[in-house]
């Protein structure tokens, strides 16, 4: 098959694009958690916010799914696109001359969460048809360049915005920049016909079935994505106890915990670098994986026992080797995965992994309360290590075969 190159029209509008959703995304996320703290000087208020904007992922994925994979995924991309720039427009114009409400912001990301659920079922599913065939591993090494690039960036710009700007024009801010996401979304060509079937009470059912019916018998997608909702949830209770243990020791500051951020940031983006100018051959994918999957576990395990100078290095070696193995694991599934099932699927694990995140979260946050946070993250990486060997490293054969997928090879078969 000829290869036309990886920036096609196509590709670049879609690129441009998450690039924007990016910005806009962290020009609005940071200085709503900094403000709701601000003004209600409460750490359970400002985390019930983060909470409220995971809820709608723990049901909602499985029910829409079916939805989403029959109709055009442009049409709900540019849709929801258009429906959060008028939220965000709306939400300015009210800040801007009323009060801070605690509610009102519950309300709101409560409403962005819901559709970011839709939105992301939807992105997933339609992003790999925008890859040129052959370029699926640089094309999920450009996606995965992004957001590092865009946090290291807008961090400090947001934090300056929210200090120097009333909230109300940030939000009109974003509001411009999802209308111009919109225009460039809307010049996205169809690659494929995307016939949008009536959806009946039965199809509905069926197609939330078939979901099912697909991992039950896909042994190796349900290996990688159970490991993964694991290894996920039990990282994000690592950083709780870590930024805990930062706070309470005399030697670390809040500001060294900064620094130990964004050492893992910089290193998913030369991570992500790396990986598009030079692509893991699709048969050392599943070995180097392996190898990238125990080092990650072992390094969150001992995190806390190494000096501060290792530990930035143990978060750039993170950052480098889970970029990349990240690249590799979105380029492999998304390939594997039929494109009628890929909502479906998605949504389904998608469910995992933010029940994975809170579990792993709250089970992080009882265990400090009664154990050395040291021996808490080292119980944390025990339990990914084990998960690891059992889910990934013993099921060879059914992993191996989702790992060496291309859409080359799965659409000639």
């Amino acid at each position: 098959m000829k290869k036309s190159g990886l920036w096609t029209k196509n590709f670049s509008l879609i690129t441009v694009s998450t690039v924007l959703s990016a910005i806009g995304g962290e020009a609005m996320n940071l200085p709503i958690s900094l403000l709701v703290f601000d003004e209600t000087r409460s750490t359970f208020l400002a985390s019930l916010i983060m909470i409220c904007g995971m809820l709608p992922d723990i049901i909602l994925p499985i029910f829409i799914a079916p939805i989403i994979d029959k109709g055009s995924k442009k049409v709900w991309i540019v849709g929801l696109d258009a429906i959060m720039a008028i939220v965000f427009f709306i939400m300015g114009i009210y800040i801007l001359y009323h009060e801070f409400v605690f509610l009102l912001y519950v309300v709101l990301t409560l409403v962005i969460g819901t559709i970011s659920v839709f939105y992301r079922l939807a992105y997933d599913a339609w992003y790999p048809d925008l890859i040129p065939v052959g370029f699926e591993q640089k094309g999920y090494a450009v996606s995965g360049t992004i957001y590092p690039t865009v946090v290291i960036v807008m961090a400090p710009v947001a934090t300056f915005l929210y200090r120097n700007m009333n909230l109300g024009y940030i939000f009109i801010m974003v509001a411009v920049i999802g209308v111009i996401d919109v225009i460039l979304e809307a010049m996205i060509t169809e690659v494929k016909s995307e016939t949008a079937a009536t959806m009946t009470w039965k199809m509905y059912k069926k197609d939330i079935a078939e979901g099912f019916s697909f991992l039950k018998k896909e042994k190796g997608i349900r290996n990688i994505y159970t490991y993964m909702s694991i290894t996920s949830g039990a990282s994000q209770g690592v950083s709780v106890i870590t930024q805990a243990f930062y706070q309470t020791q005399a030697y670390l500051t809040v500001t060294m915990l900064g620094f130990l951020k964004s050492s893992e940031t910089i290193g998913r983006l030369l991570g992500g670098l790396l990986q598009y100018k030079k692509e893991i051959p699709v048969k050392k994918r599943y070995g180097f994986t392996k190898l990238v999957y125990s080092v990650y576990d072992i390094m969150d395990a001992f995190l806390l026992f190494m000096p501060y100078p290792a530990m930035l290095l143990n978060r750039f070696i993170c950052g480098v080797l889970g970029s990349q193995s990240a690249t590799i694991r979105a380029a492999a599934v998304q390939s594997y995965l039929p494109a009628q099932m890929r909502a479906r699927v998605n949504a389904l694990f998608g469910v995992i992994f933010a029940a994975g995140g809170i579990l792993f979260q709250l089970l992080a946050g009882l265990l400090g309360q009664v154990l050395p946070y040291r021996t808490v993250a080292l119980l944390l990486g025990g339990i990914t290590f084990i998960s690891m060997f059992i889910l990934i490293w013993l099921p060879k054969k059914d992993n191996k075969k989702v790992y060496e997928a291309t859409r080359v090879k799965m659409e000639s078969e």
